[in-house]
């Protein structure tokens, strides 16, 4: 039986939270302090009908305070522009992409927030009901499960491994028997597949990704009903809104994934992958903490990139309101981006 554990990570500057399934991080949820509310998944808001594009069946919608979304609609449910109505986020936005709304009914006044998405630790209990653990722990958990997030190759049990490539149109997923042993031929690859399926369902909900999702089996021959069942139960937790297509000639499964949380490439990684600037900052700022809980009332000096000392500077601001005036950062424009030093003060 699969067991679920849950983890919060309260950070400066953001609030991280952990789901591992049998060990293993499955949902990395982080929630930054300077996050538009209104942009949540799960926020409840009154919004206006901006604009309306009947051949897309799209509204654009006007949330206030320069906040757009958009509301998909059938031909029988067509909003009215100028409209006001209440709405419910059911898409965090995307890099090009609105968020996407829900309409719940009509509304009156201003665009405006009327419920905030559920906190953090609320969201954890539904993935993870029991007792949810903080603390140091936490933030070890959450710094492992951050750091498998980002990396592209995940390993299968028994040997082999996946390769998950998001791109624009959809998420490639690659199955590699690898090293794996067996005399057995063909029931290596097929437990390999069936294992496959399952490190893939964990990995994508780990990384945020939906849409379109294209699973490149290993082997020929395969058992269509019995990998059928097998992702049906690897990507039940996903539902609803989950479609799966059969095995297809080219030993390729296809699925259709439920697009919710932004992925976390887009929130830790520029354009081109690398980390970007506040994302370090919150690994110094995490640095900076454990340093000064360590040495209590020592002055530290921590040495980075300018780029990242100018987004970690509000971090510290907070850091020093919290734990006293003794941090400094310095800039080292020779330095790597993601290479910085914490130490005493001089």
């Amino acid at each position: 039986m699969s067991v679920r554990r849950a983890f919060l990570d309260r950070g400066i500057g953001e609030t991280r939270g952990v789901v591992t399934l049998d060990g293993r991080p499955e949902r990395l949820l982080i929630r930054r302090d300077d996050d538009e509310p209104r942009l949540r998944l799960g926020a409840r808001l009154v919004a206006r009908v901006a604009s309306l594009e009947p051949a897309l069946a799209t509204a654009f919608l006007d949330l206030g305070g320069g906040v757009e979304a958009i509301l998909p609609f059938k031909p029988d449910a067509r909003p009215v522009r100028g409209a006001a109505i209440e709405v419910e986020i059911r898409g965090e936005p995307r890099r090009g992409k609105l968020a996407q709304a829900r309409m719940v009914g009509p509304a009156e006044g201003e665009p405006r927030l009327l419920a905030p998405a559920p906190d953090l630790a609320a969201e954890l209990a539904a993935f993870a009901p029991g007792a949810l653990a903080d603390g140091s722990g936490a933030r070890h958990v959450a710094d492992e499960a951050e750091a498998e997030a980002l990396e592209p190759l995940h390993p299968l049990p028994g040997g082999g491994l996946i390769a998950v490539e998001p791109t624009r149109a959809l998420t490639a997923v690659d199955v590699d028997l690898s090293d794996r042993k067996g005399g057995d031929a063909k029931r290596v690859t097929r437990q390999a597949n069936i294992e496959a399926l399952a490190t893939a369902a964990r990995v994508l909900r780990l990384k945020g990704l939906g849409g379109i999702v294209v699973i490149d089996l290993v082997g020929r021959g395969h058992d269509g009903n019995a990998l059928m069942a097998a992702a049906r139960s690897a990507f039940g937790p996903d539902n609803p809104g989950v479609a799966i297509g059969p095995v297809g000639r080219f030993g390729t499964m296809e699925l259709s994934l439920p697009r919710r949380s932004r992925p976390l490439m887009e929130l830790l990684c520029r354009e081109d992958g690398a980390p970007s600037d506040r994302a370090l900052a919150q690994r110094l700022i995490r640095r900076l903490e454990a340093e000064a809980a360590a040495d209590p009332g020592g002055r530290l000096v921590a040495t980075c990139a300018p780029d990242v000392a100018r987004a970690v500077a509000p971090l510290v601001a907070t850091l020093s309101a919290r734990m006293g005036s003794r941090f400094t950062v310095a800039e080292d424009a020779a330095r790597p981006r993601e290479r910085f030093e914490v130490g005493p003060a001089r």
